[in-house]
């Protein structure tokens, strides 16, 4: 099969929106591409005395709301177009959450396993080095994504506060606690999420105390999104997955036991009382959520016939393809797309940045309360949407979330 270009569907997923909005030509080719982007060559001086050489990008795709917003992710595998569309995934997220904030993503090509703690640090020291000058708390805010954490956000920030001359927390999010953090960041993509599955449980008619659940992925999110529904639904998760392997028990698994199996021996394969299945079999399982918290292009035309769970909760960013999102709507699957689902990241990430602006920090229960709230009216934006025009749940993302951005664009006189 050939590689699916995420860039290209982000943009025809836009294309789709233009036309239920009858966007004006000029405004949808405005929207089609980032406002600016920076490639960078990043040297950094290895453990062995060599010199090496990293490429890496930041995207910054629309800032008519406001300062844009958006992760660092350190991968072997990153291009330029993965970048693209996650930015313009940003933007349209932190409009569809309403939030004063516009998209942005960065990366870096490398493979952090095969780094040292002391390459690691030089390495984001680097990228700030090589990006600071587009970057700020009012310009642009970054977060942690795809193999970068709170560690790496704090030597960021502390290197960007050397340049300032200045300490400089509110450079970007998802830092320690005793650096500006926020209390909630930790699980808050799994917990916006499932406050969106309880919205669309009722919805349907779901009593989620007695729910199946499967997740694809057990990193951070998927983790917490299958230790959230035990503790917050009393939902029973039946399957999880990660990159080496996938393990089903229809009895139920132990979320934190499969966690800590997880860390001791770096992978979810073989815990005791499960059994092993496919990637493939775990996506097709009989169960009322499936939770996407992987990488992007899981649930493709080919797959999509045979998805079975009522809900499809899209933890990861842009797991389905629009082909398959056809063929969901038609087969009465409830899918709560990613730009909504996994929101409740950047929603807490822009509570920090408010905290980090007035130095005054909540608590825990405050950032839960906060968030829920956000995420519930902005579901029910998309739902109430959805049955307006008579349109699928991303399409209906996409139409809030555009009509805003839009509307700010014609506002300050760009369009």
């Amino acid at each position: 099969m050939a590689k699916v270009n995420p860039f290209a569907i982000a943009q025809q997923q836009l294309d789709q929106c233009a036309k239920i909005l009858h966007l004006d030509p000029g405004v949808q080719a405005i929207l089609r591409v980032p406002s600016r982007e920076l490639h960078v060559s990043i040297p950094v001086r290895m453990d062995d005395g060599s010199l090496r050489v990293f490429q890496g990008f930041r995207v910054q795709y629309n800032d008519a709301k406001g300062p844009c917003k958006g992760g660092i992710r350190f991968h072997p595998n990153e291009t330029i177009d993965t970048i693209r569309a996650l930015a313009a995934w940003m933007t349209w997220k932190c409009s569809l959450l309403d939030l004063p904030l516009g998209g942005g993503k960065g990366g870096v090509i490398c493979n952090p396993k095969e780094l040292s703690q002391g390459e690691l640090e030089r390495l984001s020291r680097a990228y700030i080095d090589q990006v600071g000058r587009i970057i700020g708390p009012e310009k642009d805010v970054p977060a942690p994504d795809v193999y970068t954490n709170p560690q790496i956000m704090a030597w960021m920030m502390d290197e960007y506060s050397k340049l300032s001359g200045k300490n400089q927390f509110g450079l970007l999010t998802g830092k320690p606690l005793a650096l500006g953090g926020s209390q909630g960041r930790g699980d808050a993509t799994a917990r916006g999420g499932l406050f969106t599955v309880r919205e669309a449980a009722k919805e349907l008619g779901i009593d989620l105390s007695k729910a199946t659940i499967a997740v694809q992925g057990y990193g951070n999110a998927g983790y917490y999104a299958a230790c959230l529904t035990q503790t917050m639904f009393g939902a029973k998760v039946v399957a999880v997955s990660d990159s080496k392997g996938c393990l089903l028990c229809g009895d139920g698994l132990d979320p934190e036991a499969v966690g800590k199996h997880k860390a001791k021996t770096s992978s979810v394969c073989n815990f005791p009382g499960a059994k092993a299945i496919s990637d493939a079999e775990l996506l097709e399982l009989d169960v009322d959520v499936l939770f996407p918290s992987a990488m992007e292009n899981v649930i493709t035309e080919e797959n999509a016939p045979r998805i079975r769970a009522k809900i499809v909760a899209e933890l990861a960013n842009g797991p389905t393809t629009p082909e398959a999102d056809e063929i969901l709507h038609k087969n009465g699957v409830h899918v709560i797309p990613d730009f909504l689902c996994n929101a409740g990241g950047v929603t807490v990430s822009y509570f920090e940045m408010v905290q980090n602006f007035y130095m005054y920090y909540w608590e825990a229960e405050d950032v839960y309360k906060r968030l829920d709230k956000k995420m519930t009216t902005a579901y029910h934006a998309v739902l109430d949407t959805s049955k307006k025009y008579n349109i699928n749940m991303r399409q209906a993302a996409y139409v809030v979330a555009v009509e805003r951005v839009v509307e700010a664009m014609k506002l300050r006189g760009w369009v």
